[in-house]
């Protein structure tokens, strides 16, 4: 007797149907920007306090925790550390965590770092043990863990099965820089924003000449009459709306739009997932939105926190005079003997509201550089700069001085570099909303000064003024202290120009 069934008995299930009926429906784990960050930061976090934990277990001390409550301070502490170390590392950089290497590497410096800090923390911590041994669990523990997760992560998150799928809406200028932002390579043949996971699926677009074809590497899948089909048919996780002008939107396409946001289906514009990408405003694009400009509203608090950072500039400044007089005779002395002239450097500068003042800086060119020349960039390896300007230039000393223009109120520790006014009125005329950075205080560091290369262009300065835009919009207590680790870390490493 054969085994062989060669049809299905009147109303069984098919082959095909009960495959169905037992697949078990996957939860969606295509991960978004701000997702990755905080898987990173939560998985970190567990890891270290278990090993915190193993370490005191492993001592055959009781676990006492849950018993006593002051030594949730234990994991509270460990945590605020992680997390400061974590950002001046900067290893929650998405580009450098899918890179194995990288990643092991920055993670297991942060790991050594916090170790050290933590274990001679008083009160909050664990009691030191007597034996080195005992000592040193903690630090391995926390070191093994961390770094196999970050490899685990690089390896394994960095697969298409956790890209954020997108179909982009425009493929003229606005969706090509988008494109462009999310495969560019940067001077070391680097994605800079590799380790975001985003993936374009392709573009929708009604311009006969783009279809079929490829932009930025992009292929064009079809007009607004294709997008509800090509929604059912690749699964989207999000649109991206890249069209600069939006009253220009054709009706037939703002329907079809409104038809997939019913469906569920998640519509961001290119301007703010540009943002969450670069940490800049993409100010080219904005058109007459100032919405991608400015802040629309400021949140709960910020009136007040404003007030508290403007006490704390003055305290941090007055600190900083007293170094300033503590450093001064041996500024003096050296460049009496290598570049005779001027200590100090004043130079009209314009700040909040567009009015200028005097901002003042330790001399670091010979003593008239712009005579024959009048204002230009400075450049790399500037033959201007004098022996002991370079060191303080490196080393962003020459900006101490500054403290003095933050106590008569004419800048902030933190905003927008202020620029010169003949720099300004031109930039102005060739840079939409470049005046818009004089809304705030200029400050001695800020996000562009971290984030960017000196500025000896306009094209550099338009850069640089998305990051000033990006800042003004998200000024807060986190982004300043992300500023404020970035700068010691820019000192410390020596990278200042």
């Amino acid at each position: 007797m054969s085994a062989h069934v060669s049809a299905a008995e009147p109303g069984a299930p098919t082959r095909r149907q009960m495959q169905s009926l037992i697949r078990v429906q996957l939860p969606n784990l295509h991960l978004r920007f701000s997702e990755r960050k905080l898987l990173l930061a939560i998985v970190d976090l567990i890891t270290a306090n278990a090993a915190l934990f193993a370490a005191v277990a492993w001592r055959a001390q009781p676990l006492q925790a849950v018993e006593h409550a002051h030594e949730i301070w234990w994991i509270v502490s460990l945590s605020i550390l992680w997390l400061v170390v974590g950002l001046f590392l900067n290893i929650y950089d998405l580009a450098l965590a899918a890179s194995p290497l990288h990643s092991a590497w920055a993670s297991g410096r942060a790991v050594l770092i916090t170790s050290i800090c933590y274990l001679f923390i008083p009160y909050v911590t664990p009691a030191l043990p007597p034996s080195r041994l005992e000592a040193a669990l903690f630090p391995l523990f926390a070191t093994t863990g961390i770094i196999t997760w970050r490899i685990v992560y690089a390896q394994v998150f960095v697969q298409p099965a956790f890209h954020q799928r997108a179909l982009v809406i425009g493929a003229g200028w606005a969706g090509q820089t988008l494109a462009r932002a999310i495969s560019e390579r940067d001077d070391n043949g680097a994605n800079p924003y590799r380790g975001t996971g985003y993936q374009i699926l392709g573009y929708i677009d009604d311009d006969p000449a783009k279809q079929g074809q490829h932009v930025e590497g992009v292929p064009v899948l079809g007009t607004r009459r294709d997008l509800l089909r090509l929604v059912r048919e690749l699964h989207p996780d999000e649109l991206i709306l890249a069209i600069t002008h939006s009253a220009t939107i054709h009706s037939e396409l703002f329907q079809a739009i409104l038809d997939c946001r019913e469906l569920g289906l998640p519509i961001t514009t290119m301007s703010s997932l540009y943002e969450r990408i670069t940490g800049r405003v993409p100010v080219e694009h904005a058109g007459r939105d100032l919405y991608v400009v400015l802040p629309v509203d400021q949140p709960a608090g910020h009136r007040i926190y404003m007030v508290l950072r403007s006490i704390l500039d003055r305290m941090v400044a007055l600190a900083g005079c007293i170094l300033l007089l503590a450093l001064l005779p041996l500024v003096w002395l050296v460049n009496h003997f290598t570049a005779p002239g001027d200590v100090f450097y004043c130079q009209e500068r314009v700040g909040l509201g567009g009015k200028t003042f005097q901002l003042l800086k330790f001399r670091s060119m010979v003593m008239d550089a712009e005579k024959h020349t009048g204002a230009v960039w400075a450049t790399p390896d500037d033959p201007r700069v004098t022996p002991m300007g370079r060191i303080l230039r490196i080393t962003r000393l020459d900006e101490l001085p500054q403290c003095w223009n933050i106590l008569k109120g004419d800048m902030s520790l933190i905003g927008p570099r202020p620029e010169r006014p003949e720099f300004v009125a031109s930039l102005a005329r060739d840079i939409p909303f470049y005046r818009v950075r004089h809304a705030v205080k200029p400050g001695v560091t800020g996000w562009a000064q971290v984030k960017h290369t000196y500025c000896a262009s306009v094209d550099d300065s338009l850069v640089k003024l998305q990051y000033d835009l990006y800042y003004i919009k998200h000024q807060g207590p986190y982004l300043d202290l992300l500023i404020t680790l970035k700068t010691i870390q820019v000192m410390l490493g020596l990278k200042g120009r």
